[in-house]
């Protein structure tokens, strides 16, 4: 009956929007406790599912941070990170950002098709742990344009303890109130039209005593538990808090486990059960022009940002928001959240257009073209990269060309592009172009696949092909991205 009228309700949704644009966002939270990662994440991320999301959002906290896993992390993608990448780029998402503090993990992935369309991408973070010196609390956060529509997704990771309630949202007023951006329209976390806040945020159930606690979540009764949760207590009488929406909280409680178990906590300490892992989410309030009567006129970006949010509405519906209970090497279980996001488009052309031109070897040089389609902030730093289909991530690629160095000819529409047949791969690739901007910090094009055939010199002569290619990828990375 559920399935039922969840599906009458979403025909309902897309018969009256025709004309919009429907996101599927994954969003996991997992305090991992410094465990290595899992054989496997498809019930994690629903990778059976009949529909696969446009997005995903993972955070992690708890991601172990030895002094020579860190440093190693630093160097390499840390195995929480390869794990997802090898999960998700078979089937067409790329690692669009990330950021790492300490134990704090926060990862966004894509599909390929949006990926021209995630623009003005920042990522930072707020320590809040041990006198701030210390990440082992605080929030990392992922800020990005998705269509034109500001998102900002924030990973936190908040004081424990039970006592410790006003101390936990302080510490998140906090992380809110410093955490800044380079971006006009949405210098801070407040200012973008859509938020998600994610993470262990350590609230406890109190006051219920332990049987009354259990007995509920063995009955299945949740919601006798809802008034002692300190969340939900405390966004009665702290504002901030209460501008975020919650769903509700349908499934047992995701903290504290016994390792490789189902069992709620059997130490001595036998701590409470609780839902320390939540996801909540901030639609921007819309400006209104109520208080003009009142003699309070909106200045001129109060009613610019009215203009767009009636030309470009942004509504989100939280689809599913639950436990993974089958995952048992953490003290915590992983939480789900995956919601629909109804907007429309402030563009739908990338910036670029490129294509492979002719026949590419590592016989031949080679040659890119790209039309701008749009005016964009060019840099000397711009890069294209050649990339295998399936790639994971900006960062692997098989080479690239500085735009700027190897332009060879140039026409009001077209620009080529010279590519050294030494830095193309003897062996042969379904391959990809993909246009990066320095300014923007992002893919603004995307080719389509095309095929790199076989050196035939190299096949003639025997040649080991890693002996042929002489590119040095590690080296063009350390140099690319220092």
């Amino acid at each position: 009956m559920w399935q039922e009228s969840q599906q009458a309700e979403e025909r309902q949704f897309q018969v009256e929007n025709k004309c919009h644009f429907f996101s599927l966002l994954h969003i996991v939270t997992w305090n991992v406790a410094t465990a290595d990662p899992p054989d496997d994440v498809t019930s994690l991320l629903h990778l059976n599912s009949l529909k696969s999301p446009d997005l995903y959002v993972i955070g992690l906290q708890e991601v172990y941070s030895g002094p020579l896993r860190f440093v190693s992390d630093l160097v390499f993608d840390n195995p929480w990170s390869l794990l997802f990448m090898s999960a998700l780029a078979p089937r067409k998402y790329i690692k669009v950002s990330s950021i790492r503090m300490q134990g704090l993990l926060l990862l966004f992935f894509s599909k390929l098709e949006h990926v021209p369309f995630i623009r003005d991408i920042q990522a930072t973070y707020t320590r809040t742990g041990v006198f701030g010196y210390w990440g082992n609390k605080g929030g990392v956060s992922i800020r990005l344009s998705f269509y034109g529509h500001m998102l900002c997704f924030l990973n936190c990771h908040l004081a424990a303890h039970m006592k410790y309630a006003t101390e936990r949202v302080d510490e998140f007023e906090y992380i809110m109130d410093t955490q800044t951006f380079e971006c006009e329209k949405a210098p801070r976390i407040i200012d973008h039209r859509l938020v998600f806040w994610f993470g262990d945020l350590n609230f406890r159930i109190q006051d219920h005593g332990m049987h009354f606690v259990r007995t509920c979540i063995n009955n299945q009764t949740y919601n006798l538990l809802w008034s002692k949760d300190q969340l939900i207590m405390m966004k009665k009488k702290e504002q901030m808090l209460q501008e975020f929406e919650e769903g509700p909280l349908d499934f047992q409680p995701t903290y504290k486990f016994d390792l490789n178990s189902d069992s709620y906590d059997s130490s001595g300490k036998k701590r409470k059960p609780a839902w320390t892992d939540r996801i909540l989410w901030r639609l921007r309030p819309k400006a209104s022009t109520h208080d003009e009567p009142h003699g309070n006129t909106l200045d001129a970006s109060e009613v610019k940002q009215l203009e767009e949010d009636k030309e470009y509405p942004l509504k989100i519906r939280q689809d599913m928001y639950t436990s993974i209970m089958e995952y048992s090497i953490s003290d915590h279980k992983p939480v789900v959240g995956i919601f629909t996001l109804e907007l429309r488009k402030m563009y739908k052309t990338p910036l670029v257009r490129l294509q492979a031109e002719g026949d590419w070897s590592a016989d031949i040089d080679a040659v890119v073209l790209y039309s701008p389609l749009q005016p964009f902030p060019s840099s000397t730093w711009d890069w294209i990269g050649l990339y295998k289909v399936g790639f994971t991530s900006v960062s692997d690629y098989i080479t690239y060309t500085w735009v700027k160095d190897d332009e060879v000819a140039i026409n009001e529409e077209v620009i080529q592009v010279y590519v050294s047949k030494e830095e193309i791969p003897v062996q042969g690739e379904e391959c990809m172009l993909c246009y990066y901007s320095s300014t923007l910090q992002c893919i603004i094009g995307i080719s389509e696949p095309f095929k790199v055939h076989e050196s035939k010199v190299a096949i003639e002569e025997g040649l080991v092909p890693e002996k042929v290619n002489r590119l040095d990828k590690s080296v063009a990375s350390e140099d690319l991205w220092n």
